[in-house]
């Protein structure tokens, strides 16, 4: 009897061993079809009175939020071409999704503020870096909603209310 009983929780056991791991096999993975795109990063100019698009060449994932969050972690990188970087160094992506709407929201984490040189300049090529490299190179993308560290901001620097979503800005593009 005893026997039988310690047969059936080894079966039982292989049972669910193999739920689970039909389970983790079965799972949807990030799906990356295999061809890489090329990608416009707006950074300001040396003035830091424009910005200019660098190509950079990344993976293309099949979600656009997916292509988002590889233009912000490119972008928090910087240039690599001579250019000025327009985020800080120390922020980090928090959250990006994408609405329904088109809107995409831009989670940051605070040193975006905290770190940023300010200016009103250099605050509009910051948030217009973010919001042309995503709306120019993700066609579901119509305008961006930048948060920080979870929630709505006033300004980044004390300049340029962040309260309402922004469209791409072409004046700024040379």
């Amino acid at each position: 009897m005893i026997r039988k009983l310690h047969i059936l929780h080894v079966v039982l056991a292989v049972i669910a061993g193999a739920a689970v791991c039909m389970f983790f096999l079965n799972m949807p993975e990030k799906s990356y079809s295999s061809d890489q795109s090329v990608v416009h990063l707006y950074f300001a100019d040396r003035e830091n009175r424009f910005l200019i698009a660098e190509d950079r060449t990344v993976l293309h994932p099949d979600e656009p939020a997916d292509l988002g969050r590889t233009i912000i972690k490119e972008l928090i990188a910087g240039p690599r071409e001579g250019l000025m970087q327009t985020i800080p160094a120390g922020a980090k992506p928090r959250a990006f999704y994408i609405t329904q709407d088109g809107t995409a929201y831009v989670d940051l984490t605070g040193e975006i503020a905290e770190e940023h040189p300010g200016g009103v300049k250099s605050e509009l090529l910051t948030i217009y870096s973010i919001v042309n490299s995503l709306i120019l190179n993700i066609p579901e993308i119509n305008a961006v909603k930048i948060l920080i560290n979870g929630g709505e901001s006033l300004t980044l620097a004390g300049h340029i209310d962040l309260r309402l979503p922004f469209k791409a800005d072409m004046l700024l593009i040379r």
